[in-house]
């Protein structure tokens, strides 16, 4: 048991009342930052290796501290550590356990060092290796992208603008687009990163400290860049954790995207995607149904993470120099930011990777809208019509369509030569799907031979 009474508080010297109780626990973060422990015992580790190499602590002293900590870690993750309220947070009961386990030398621990840095230092080490583990899920969420786009490079399907039918695309190239918007996402995470990579610990409370402490040693201890230039901004950025959930803003609004398509093709009204039943779910009551729950709860998801976001912004807006109370409640929404992004990245990349296609269906969606009309145009731009001619003219052909119920490649050459002279019967040619598709054969275009070309492109992206 730790002993949690008034003085074992680490600034109880100054208060002569006791903590009311109600207050006690709720200013109290230890429920939600316990699992920063790891990451604590790290920094506390790297901070006694230098405080020892100053000659600060006697090396029999560090190794005390080390082997005092390590013993703490065991303890926590064996589940036979008690977390107490009255020591308020992760910190304090680490050094409390610490203490009780290796006498005063536990005490000596804090020299140098405040609360403040402390958990600054935790916070980046954890969220470092956080967006390590969600760049890993990006990279196999974009693997199983790839796979999809190279067995459906041919599938042809409708492509949208305001969801109306606008011209024929393939599938692979539809996918294509998902893995570019990843791309971005993992491109912003390793930036940010960067950023974040910065060490605070020795900025203490605010001031630094007097002790001739080696901050750049400790920095590379615990594989920091460099150490934070000034102590008042150590202490009190967070920008670092507003960065990055902006950056998982975007990417949960990119996913959300996707799960909007995904909901919409996986409808009987479209029928052009089958997911996995091991990623739907029933109805209580209706038994034909199969209901796309993965897409539309992250689609959900992506509303919570934009909150965390604009809290984190809230909190920190009118805070002075240096660190306030406030920035206790910077903790939960980055935590909660952190899980349900990389959940929704893991299960997209093992739902993605058991999609099916219904082709004709999505051929069948095509074929209607008059998908192949700027084909149409390009062909009589191609005979010596100026382009605002040829959009007038295929115009009038579409309207005749429409009165006939007849998508462009089923009107008759007669019908079509009304309209122009120039339209002989190669025209029917570039009214294919498959011809409208493969005549768009450039860098970024949707060619089936193209979009291979830009998967194998990417393939080596990820494999440099």
């Amino acid at each position: 048991m730790h002993d949690t009474n008034q003085s074992a508080k680490p600034w109880a010297g100054r208060f002569n009342a006791p903590t009311d109780a109600f207050v006690e626990a709720f200013t109290a973060s230890v429920d939600f930052d316990r699992r920063l422990y790891r990451y604590d015992i790290q920094g506390s580790i790297a901070h006694a290796t230098m405080l020892a190499r100053q000659g600060i602590l006697t090396e029999a002293e560090r190794d005390a501290i080390v082997a005092g900590l390590e013993q703490v870690r065991a303890r926590i993750e064996a589940g036979e550590f008690e977390w107490s309220i009255p020591l308020e947070d992760v910190h304090m009961n680490i050094e409390s356990a610490l203490t009780q386990a290796i006498g005063d030398a536990g005490k000596k621990l804090h020299t140098g060092r405040s609360r403040n840095d402390q958990v600054a230092t935790d916070v980046r080490l954890w969220l470092r290796e956080e967006i390590d583990t969600i760049a890993g899920e990006i990279r196999r969420l974009q693997h199983a992208l790839l796979d999809l786009a190279e067995r459906e490079a041919d599938t042809v399907l409708p492509g949208f603008t305001h969801l109306q039918v606008a011209q024929p695309i393939t599938f692979g190239h539809h996918m294509m687009a998902w893995f570019e918007m990843l791309e971005r996402d993992h491109d912003r995470l390793l930036d940010c990163r960067r950023r974040l990579n910065v060490m605070p610990l020795g900025a203490a409370a605010l001031a630094g400290t007097t002790y001739p402490i080696d901050r750049a040693h400790t920095a590379a201890l615990l594989g920091f860049d460099r150490p934070a230039e000034n102590s008042l901004d150590a202490v009190s950025d967070r920008d670092f954790a507003i960065e990055f959930s902006a950056d998982a803003a975007i990417l949960m609004m990119h996913l959300s995207r996707f799960s909007e398509e995904l909901i919409l093709w996986s409808s009987a009204q479209f029928g052009f995607v089958e997911l996995s039943d091991s990623f739907c779910t029933g109805s209580s009551i209706m038994p034909q149904k199969k209901n796309p729950d993965v897409p539309e709860l992250v689609r959900g998801k992506s509303g919570r993470i934009f909150g965390h976001l604009i809290g984190l912004l809230t909190l920190m807006k009118a805070q002075p120099l240096a660190y306030n109370k406030d920035n206790q409640e910077d903790k939960e929404p980055l935590f909660d930011t952190v899980d349900n992004l990389k959940g929704s990245l893991k299960v997209y990349a093992d739902m993605m990777a058991h999609v099916s296609c219904n082709h004709e269906r999505m051929r069948e969606a095509a074929r209607q809208g008059f998908s192949t009309a700027t084909d149409l145009a390009d062909y009589l731009v191609r005979k010596g019509i100026p382009f605002r001619d040829a959009h007038e003219i295929v115009g009038k052909a579409v309207a005749l369509g429409v009165r006939e119920g007849r998508d462009l490649a089923e009107l008759p050459l007669e019908s079509l030569q009304q309209f122009s002279e120039a339209i002989t019967d190669d025209v029917y040619a570039v009214l294919t799907l498959d011809g409208s598709v493969a005549a768009r054969d450039h860098l970024g275009g949707t060619a089936p031979n193209q979009v291979r070309a830009a998967i194998a492109r990417a393939r080596q992206r990820l494999a440099d």
